[in-house]
């Protein structure tokens, strides 16, 4: 039985956390071609992210747990509320004073995008929360897939440009596209590893309903257009440094190799800190090449 602290630490699931930096980071990026990035604004925006990938981990953990999807034939890391860790009740209070957490910090980008950003904000935690509860959970429902790709690509990156900006830099789309489909790799692997588990509790992924051969062609197909996608910025006006993600295309293949060839689903657990891994490298370098790519 881990301490407190750390059945915290576990329950919030570190590992995903780039699926919340990354974004923020390709949109101050964003923000900064434009000559716009502002440190404060990118900080909340940054800290709101967090919480609110946290209230979705929670409420997974919360949730999955509640749906019967969590047992002892579980192949992935033990959780939380499931191995006795902490109780339901207690998983309920955090996730509640998580998407506490992200409201106060999304509040505080009203200052720079306006009073509508609270909408934006109190739909995403929503969101997050019916992830796996309420009455049509999402991941239950084969939406999870399309939830990252809206809510941890498209209106993370978007967004923490406009709070910026006071716009939407034309290259946000691109951006915020690559970063949607590498962080639903992130759930690819993790919902690949969990598809018997997953079928038994009724929990329909995109895996549970076409199988593990199409979630091998949706992981690769997600690498293989992140790393064309940069090419739309060279159109756009940006130099060559914006193609720097290109270096990463032998990670690339690596990962996709093994994702392809993975016979046992417990070989799936250190893939999943892999392509998590993945998606902070090409975060990193798809923000530098767009920064120093810019037009004069």
């Amino acid at each position: 039985m881990p301490s407190a602290l750390k059945a915290w630490i576990e329950a919030s699931r570190p590992k995903t956390l780039p699926a919340a930096l990354v974004p923020v980071m390709l949109g101050s990026a964003c923000a900064a071609t434009e000559g716009h990035f502002l440190l404060l604004p990118a900080f909340f925006a940054l800290l709101f992210a967090l919480f609110v990938q946290i209230t979705c981990n929670f409420s997974n953990d919360y949730g999955d747990y509640v749906k019967g999807a969590d047992t002892a034939e579980r192949l992935g890391p033990a959780r939380a509320v499931a191995s006795g860790w902490i109780s339901p009740a207690k998983m309920k209070r955090g996730i509640l004073i998580s998407a506490g957490l992200s409201f106060i910090s999304g509040l505080a980008l009203v200052h720079w995008g306006g009073w509508w950003l609270i909408g934006v904000g109190i739909i995403s935690l929503i969101a997050c929360i019916c992830y796996t509860s309420g009455p049509f959970p999402l991941a239950y429902n084969g939406l999870g897939d399309l939830f990252v790709i809206v809510f941890f690509g498209f209106v993370a990156v978007a967004f923490t440009a406009y709070v910026q900006c006071g716009y939407f830099p034309c290259i946000v789309w691109p951006a915020s596209l690559t970063c949607g489909l590498l962080a639903t790799n992130i759930l690819v692997v993790n919902n690949s590893r969990d598809m018997e588990t997953d079928a038994k509790a009724g929990k329909r992924t995109t895996v549970v309903r076409f199988g593990r051969g199409f979630a091998r062609v949706q992981y690769v197909a997600s690498l293989l257009i992140s790393l064309l996608l940069p090419a739309i910025s060279v159109k756009m006006g940006f130099n060559l440094w914006s193609l720097f993600p290109l270096a990463l295309v032998p990670i690339a293949c690596l990962l996709g190799y093994r994702f392809w060839h993975v016979r046992d689903p417990r070989d799936y657990n250190p893939l999943l800190g892999k392509t998590a891994a993945f998606l902070l490298l090409y975060g990193l370098f798809f923000s530098v090449g767009l920064v120093l790519g810019r037009a004069p």
